[in-house]
């Protein structure tokens, strides 16, 4: 049946993308995507999608050249967002080498290669599915959608001749997210430069004589606010509730029923009455009951992991052979294929796919540098990245399709590979020596790989499918893709080790620049995974009850996709939220409030106004994760080579929270945009 679709720009009509300022735009644009998704990636462990404020960006920026069209827009949205994905696979995944003790910091060109081939891989898998999924399935990929939507807000050509005032339309949002980023940024400056607001407000008290445990707290970040916007109400709840039973519920309920075991790993003495407990006593006591909490989250998300590739075997099996029949129908009509279905001709994509595995084989060579038998083992994790690379960018490709890149499980892929490429190494190597601590090294390498390829595939076919919808041409949107990849491979390693001298990723700085770390509650997950499957021990009791809690969750799911309920429960949300400290569920929640609220005072609204408002809330929130996570990156550079960061003020916590409420308010009156300008 032929495609009834027609684009924006149609086929016949020839505007130039490939352009030497798209080209560095987009090149810097992931860059700095890149480095501020790294900062917030690490913090809370969700990452974002970046093309919508890429593309406002970019209508901003181009517009100060004589002419732009909104293909040249798309270019740059599409580099761009290449960059904030990659930083996710690899930051997901990389710092469990350091926490491991495999390297001792973020060696740079191991980095930049395996962040390069992850990435290019990822454009590659993602290229035969293209038809599949976008034309033949018509999957909705609701954040491609989006970012077409604000594309067609700057006019299909802007020239100083005509459309003036598309101009001015396709800047609007530019300044929008500029004020926001300033906001974010100056909020930053001033609790981690400056020391006049706090990072947050927590509390450890304990009631009733001591038989109750109470630990709670809160994080004081616009980011989180804008992550918890933008994931919406569901995610931040579901996140928000992992927390509380990971500390509200589970901190207590620890102390109750396994307090000698927590006294023991405090370090107090058994000796000492309760009655005569410091404060320093129970804060160390709840955070030993917290720490061991955490590995429910682990447990939910090895059940979840597995649960989200059973769930979609059969949609990928039809996505895939769809993807084929499709290319063995252009193979036979290859003189009709307009501009607009002109995808990287298939050679060249088995090319670069077979020239791919020359490096990954000497990724993994290198990487067990010291076991006997590398040559062999080298040869079945080049083997097994290009086997699960390809079926989990699929899989990736695919959820894109159904829930978008911000909501798409990509946790749960790694997981998975981590899980089933230990357990072949262990058959393989076994964990006796040196295989017990290169084991592990691995299955790391190889998740980096995998997670970055997967990544790259959601966030790609985002893009694909904006182009799709404003007539960009596919070839030329690959190449980009391939440029951002490039772009943001070669900052990674440089913003990976800023952010381990400032702050410290997973463990305190080595440097000792800051009294708190960024979470990484995946690279975490992975290094115990990995080494716990070859030998060192996990904590099980714990693991149980996250699977137990994963089934209940699983089955409380399909309960409401049979209701046909739009509020689910996807299980590695709250595994997240459990694994997180609870002090960074709080903004995000508030923040998926938010979006709720606006959402529901807008029901009565136009099409119009509802689009308006959503585009607007989108790009302020984008602006405050932007603009507070790049102060971050700068703060920890001065942290960790200049000057060691003040200590808070007394009255910081009374200002983070008036400036909090002041953040919430910002939110909401920028997002609640009166009429429509178009």
């Amino acid at each position: 049946m032929a495609n009834q679709h027609t684009p924006l720009v149609p086929p016949e009509k020839q505007l130039h993308e490939l352009t030497i300022k798209a080209l560095l735009l987009g090149a810097f644009l992931s860059i700095v995507l890149a480095a501020a998704n790294a900062y917030i990636g690490l913090l809370v462990g969700l990452t974002v999608s970046a093309s919508i404020p890429a593309a406002a960006v970019s209508m901003g920026l181009l517009r100060l050249f004589p002419r732009s069209n909104i293909l040249e827009n798309n270019m740059v949205q599409t580099a761009a967002s290449a960059g904030e994905s990659l930083v996710a696979g690899m930051i997901f995944t990389v710092p469990a080498l350091v926490l491991m003790g495999a390297w001792s910091d973020y060696d740079y060109w191991p980095l930049v290669t395996v962040a390069a081939l992850g990435g290019i891989m990822g454009v590659a898998f993602t290229i035969p599915l293209r038809r599949a999924l976008i034309v033949e399935a018509k999957l909705k990929f609701p954040e491609g959608v989006a970012t077409a939507e604000v594309l067609k807000t700057g006019g299909i050509e802007t020239s100083p001749e005509t459309q003036a005032e598309q101009k001015e339309a396709g800047s609007k949002g530019f300044k929008k997210l500029l004020v926001a980023a300033g906001l974010g940024a100056v909020y930053k400056a001033l609790e981690s430069g400056f020391g006049m607001i706090a990072s947050g407000v927590a509390n450890v008290s304990s009631w009733l004589s001591g038989r109750y445990l109470f630990m709670g707290d809160i994080t004081l970040s616009p980011a989180l606010v804008g992550v918890g916007y933008i994931v919406g109400l569901n995610i931040a709840f579901l996140v928000f509730l992992g927390g509380a039973i990971g500390t509200l519920i589970g901190v207590p309920l620890n102390w109750i029923f396994n307090s000698d075991a927590l006294i023991h790993a405090a370090g107090i003495s058994p000796d000492l009455a309760v009655s005569n407990y410091t404060m320093e006593h129970w804060e160390a006591i709840a955070n030993e009951a917290w720490s061991k909490n955490r590995r429910i989250g682990v447990g939910a998300m090895i059940v979840g992991g597995i649960w989200s590739l059973i769930s979609l075997l059969k949609p990928l099996m039809a996505g895939i052979k769809a993807s084929f029949e499709a290319y063995k129908a252009l193979g036979s009509d290859e003189g009709k294929i307009v501009r607009t279905e002109m995808d990287t001709p298939i050679p060249y994509v088995l090319i670069v796919a077979l020239l791919g595995t020359i490096p990954l084989f000497f990724v993994f060579y290198t990487g067990l540098a010291e076991y006997p038998g590398r040559l062999g083992i080298s040869l079945v994790m080049t083997v097994l990245m290009l086997f699960f690379g390809f079926i989990f960018a699929s899989v990736a490709g695919y959820m894109a399709g159904l829930v978008g890149s911000s909501n798409n499980p990509i946790s749960g892929v790694t997981i998975a590979t981590v899980i089933i490429s230990s357990l072949i190494l262990l058959q393989l190597m076994g964990n006796d020596g040196i295989a017990g601590k290169l084991g592990p090294v691995a299955v790391i390498y190889l998740a980096a790989l995998i997670c970055s390829a997967a990544a790259i595939a959601g966030d790609n076919m985002q893009d694909l499918k904006c182009g799709h919808i404003i007539g960009a041409t596919p070839w030329r949107q690959q190449i980009f893709q391939v440029v951002g990849v490039v772009a943001a491979a070669f900052i990674i390693p440089l913003i990976l080790q800023i952010l381990d001298a400032g702050y410290g990723i997973g463990r305190p700085s080595p440097t000792g620049a800051s009294e708190s770390f960024l979470s990484a509650p995946q690279a975490g997950l992975m290094k115990d995974l990995s080494t716990g499957i070859f030998g060192a021990g996990i904590e099980w009791q714990f693991i149980y009850m996250g699977f137990v809690l994963a089934v209940a969750l699983i089955l409380l799911d399909k309960f409401q996709e049979k209701r046909g309920s739009s509020f689910r429960f996807p299980v590695l949300a709250v595994a997240v939220g459990i694994y997180l400290p609870l002090g960074l569920s709080v903004p995000i929640f508030i923040g998926g409030l938010l979006a709720h609220y606006v959402q529901k005072k807008s029901a009565n609204e136009s099409e119009t106004v509802k689009k308006d408002r959503e585009n607007s809330g989108l790009l302020v929130a984008s602006g405050l994760i932007t603009g507070e996570a790049l102060m971050g990156v700068l703060i920890a550079v001065i942290a960790a080579f200049v000057m060691p960061l003040p200590s808070p003020m007394t009255i910081a916590p009374y200002l983070g929270l008036a400036a909090m409420a002041f953040v919430i308010y910002f939110q909401y009156q920028q997002s609640m945009v009166k009429q429509s300008q178009a």
